[in-house]
């Protein structure tokens, strides 16, 4: 079991010490004072541990099922009525959503904001000024930037609120506003945030995240303010890649980047979210239940999980169609079609009756014993109760879609939580973007061009022939092999126009649903909100 305050250096006790609420609306308080706390290193760190416990709480909730439940990546059905949550995840892929839905990041996001907010007040109070207050004080306004990115590639326009003490209602900054915002606090951090990369500064922002979320922003600033920066981006990658902290894990150890085991030695994790089990905080979910939504029922022994999975999530064809190279190693975060242990050559077999297998069996010995080798199907069938958008309750509903299991069951955890940390921001993605930017007119530098960096990766990936040229749908289709999984998909839908697309069940184009509506709840406790355009007030 890795242990996550080993890197953040955050004592146990104190991670959850500062947490109040999770909404910028309603005061986040403490007793302690720099009166009494904080007064030495140790208990500098400790204050700032909050915000990084804030962050990895809802980190795998709100922002992955957002980002990725309404695209084409990712689906979850109800089956036999199990997982319909008030049409909570079916609203999201039938882009039909509502402000009472709320949909997307906006409580978790606001709270990370606001503990970075009042953590930031104690340090700018107690810490001597000094090279450890800078870079501290940096790496909080880092976190922070991160959170207004999403909230402003979620929402759009948002509050902007950086002083805390002030719980008066705000209204919503232009989107372009916080866009410069968010670039202007990224700016003034990287000279103080450490320039090191590896354990000293896992799980915390280094020079090279604040860039590689530049790129991300300046990659989308024709989709966020109407103007394209894409010779900005390659500037902004061109920092991460002549730092020369990072490099593209080879073939042989691409899978095991996502273990359980993985962390600071990764190559590419240029920002990651450290989790461990044993980490719940208050207040915080912090909690990451990849094996628990993606393993079919019937694999818990192939895995070894001390749990039977609940299995609802799986991907759709659409999205499963960019796998299409025999040779590549990213294939092989996928379960399909017939499943064997992970000896290659036991099948995974299971007992139960023919009515068991089959809720439509009408012969007269449903009740009959029957056992079958599981067998993953690709396509999602709503036969039992579309509106209720239900599968059904058998084995033929439990076996619908192909499963991803990128981040590797984790058969050591007790508590359905995964060790497994989840990277944000990699290198590779790096890559990608300089060559998309590239491709849509940025200058070509460094001696790369867009099909160089595309063969980077690729060749770190795929046993096949190196690419001759590249254009843009293949460099999105090369974006959904290589970052699949990691909650970047509906921003790469809507830069490519593919958001309002069909998929599955999905037929609604809407482009006003590119932004999410601002949830009633936030309406409520903040009255100076004003709602998205084509959303009810």
């Amino acid at each position: 079991m890795k242990n996550i305050f080993k890197y953040l250096g955050l004592p146990v006790l104190m991670v959850g010490l500062f947490w109040s609420c999770e909404d910028l609306d309603v005061p986040i308080t403490t007793q302690l004072t720099p009166d009494v706390f904080p007064q030495n290193s140790t208990q500098y760190i400790q204050t700032a541990g909050p915000v990084y416990a804030a962050f990895r709480g809802d980190f795998a909730f709100s922002w992955w099922w957002s980002q990725s439940l309404t695209t084409d990546e990712a689906i979850l059905p109800a089956r036999g009525g199990n997982w319909f949550d008030n049409r909570g995840y079916a609203c999201q892929h039938y882009h039909d959503w509502t402000p009472d839905n709320g949909v997307g990041p906006w409580g978790w996001a606001e709270g990370v904001i606001g503990t970075s907010n009042q953590a930031i007040s104690i340090l700018n109070t107690a810490m001597p000024a000094g090279t450890e207050k800078s870079t501290m004080i940096s790496e909080l306004k880092t976190m922070r930037a991160i959170s207004y990115f999403m909230l402003m590639d979620s929402y759009g326009g948002v509050p902007l609120d950086t002083v805390y003490g002030d719980f008066s209602s705000k209204a919503r900054s232009t989107r372009t506003e916080v866009f410069n915002f968010i670039e202007s606090e990224l700016k003034k951090a990287i000279p103080n945030l450490n320039a090191a990369s590896g354990i000293t500064t896992y799980g915390r922002p280094n020079k090279q995240t604040a860039n590689a979320l530049l790129a991300k922003l300046y990659l989308n600033a024709g989709v966020y303010t109407g103007t394209q920066r894409y010779n900005d981006c390659v500037a902004a990658c061109d920092q991460v890649i002549s730092s020369g902290l990072y490099a593209v894990e080879p073939r042989a150890t691409y899978l095991q980047m996502f273990y359980p085991n993985n962390g600071p030695q990764m190559k590419e994790f240029i920002f990651a979210v450290p989790y461990d089990p044993v980490a719940t905080t208050v207040g915080y979910n912090g909690q990451m239940y990849h094996a628990r939504y993606d393993v079919p029922r019937s694999e818990r022994a192939k895995f070894g999980l001390p749990f039977t999975p609940s299995a609802p999530r799986s991907t759709l064809p659409e999205f499963y169609a960019n796998f299409n190279d025999a040779n590549d190693i990213r294939n092989k975060q996928w379960l399909t079609g017939l499943q064997y242990m992970n000896d290659g050559v036991t099948p995974v077999r299971v007992t139960t009756t023919k009515k068991g297998y089959d809720q439509f069996y009408a012969g007269s010995d449903g009740g009959a014993a029957y056992t079958y080798q599981v067998e993953l199907t690709p396509n999602i069938v709503l036969r039992q109760n579309p509106a209720l958008f239900d599968c059904g309750n058998d084995e033929i509903a439990w076996n619908m879609g192909y499963r991803n299991i990128k981040f590797y069951p984790d058969a050591s955890s007790t508590s359905r939580n995964q060790n497994n940390d989840v990277p944000f921001l990699r290198y590779s993605d790096v890559l990608l973007m300089k060559a998309e930017a590239i491709l849509r007119g940025g200058n070509e530098t460094m001696g790369h061009t867009a099909i160089s960096l595309v063969n980077m990766i690729r060749s770190n990936r795929t046993t096949s022939a190196a690419w001759t040229s590249v254009t843009l749908e293949q460099l999105y289709q090369e974006r959904c092999r290589e970052l699949a999984w990691e909650a970047w998909h509906r921003n790469d839908m809507i830069r490519y126009g593919k958001y309002e697309g069909s998929w599955g069940f999905k037929t609604n184009a809407e482009t006003y649903r590119r932004v999410f509506p601002i949830p009633t709840y936030a309406r409520v406790l903040n009255p100076a909100l004003t709602q998205n355009e084509g959303y009810p007030n």
